[in-house]
């Protein structure tokens, strides 16, 4: 089969013929594989999950159909044990890992939405414990977690959905998503500037913030919470640290709460994808992607973790 490999860790993969040992796994014809933040984390060799060993298939999450048709979604373990992924023509996949789709689901849209729109689901839903009527701060809305957030949000019954995010493309890709109010994040602000912008975008109390940034964004947005409200943490692409004060933190007796899927078992990781591929399906749920064909592996593989990529880039073996 065809299939993009990692033949040195830290450079892009090639396209070539390869035999994989299926390993007693489920095969799967793959539609669609994602390029993901953890797929160019592993094939780095420096994750904490240790130096593949290579030539492998890179891909920790895909969407195909099986033998007799049925659409899935699958996730591997690709880049953190061995083993290859999904970025090829067939893949492997453990049957518990294997989920089964929804008549009607876009395979690309799935594969673009995957385990970001599980995290921004279970961040709001179960982290955040989101109810219906509360006012939500999404920062980042222009990211793959943060365009699936604004959506979430809403179909959980919040009643006014606020984005920050850095770039006019972030910002009018929240704005077109359904947030009432964007508010442009600035290199270099401090968080008490940013904090002054943010409550003019808001109508009342601020009751939950989904932050994948941390940093300065994370500081303003406790200085605008309300008494009790919470801000769920899922990532730090803007900063590992960010400078919160003890103050705030008493005088708003306020929650500050850690997300990840690890703590998903595969059943609850399984139901989240089948509800986010139904309200792809009907319409209710999307993100900004780019298919690109296998053949384009190495050159979508450098713009993704280049950061010239503007939206998910999605490979179709």
């Amino acid at each position: 089969m065809r299939a993009a490999l990692i033949l040195r860790c830290g450079h892009p993969p090639v396209v070539s013929e390869f035999d994989a040992d299926p390993a007693g796994g489920v095969r799967v014809t793959v539609s669609a594989a994602p390029i993901t933040p953890l797929d160019l984390l592993c094939a780095s060799g420096t994750s904490y999950f240790g130096s593949p060993a290579v030539p492998y298939v890179p891909g920790v999450q895909g969407v195909g159909t099986l033998a007799d048709g049925t659409p899935v979604w699958f996730a591997t373990d690709a880049g953190m044990r061995p083993g290859h992924g999904s970025m090829a023509e067939h893949a492997f996949a453990a049957p518990e890992d294997v989920v089964e789709l929804p008549p009607g689901a876009d395979p690309r849209l799935v594969a673009a939405l995957g385990l970001s729109a599980v995290a921004a689901w279970q961040a709001l839903a179960r982290a955040g414990d989101l109810r219906p009527g509360e006012q939500v701060l999404v920062l980042g809305g222009g990211g793959i977690v943060g365009q699936a957030a604004i959506q979430i949000a809403r179909l959980l019954g919040a009643r006014r959905v606020v984005a920050a995010g850095r770039s006019d493309l972030a910002r009018s890709r929240a704005a077109a998503l359904g947030a009432d109010e964007v508010v442009p994040l600035r290199d270099g602000e401090d968080p008490d500037d940013l904090a002054a912008r943010l409550r003019p975008a808001l109508d009342g109390p601020l009751d939950l913030v989904l932050d994948p940034l941390f940093g300065v964004p994370a500081a303003a947005a406790l200085r605008v919470l309300r008494p009790g409200g919470r801000l769920v943490n899922l990532g730090g692409s803007a900063a590992p640290t960010a400078p919160i004060d003890s103050a705030t933190l008493r005088s708003g007796s306020l929650a500050i709460l850690g997300y990840t899927n690890n703590s998903l078992t595969k059943p609850e990781r399984a139901e989240t994808l089948r509800t986010i591929a139904s309200h792809a399906a009907a319409g209710r749920l999307t993100v900004a992607y780019e298919a690109r064909p296998l053949d384009e592996a190495p050159a979508a593989w450098i713009a993704q973790s280049s950061g010239a990529a503007t939206s998910r880039l999605v490979l179709l073996p």
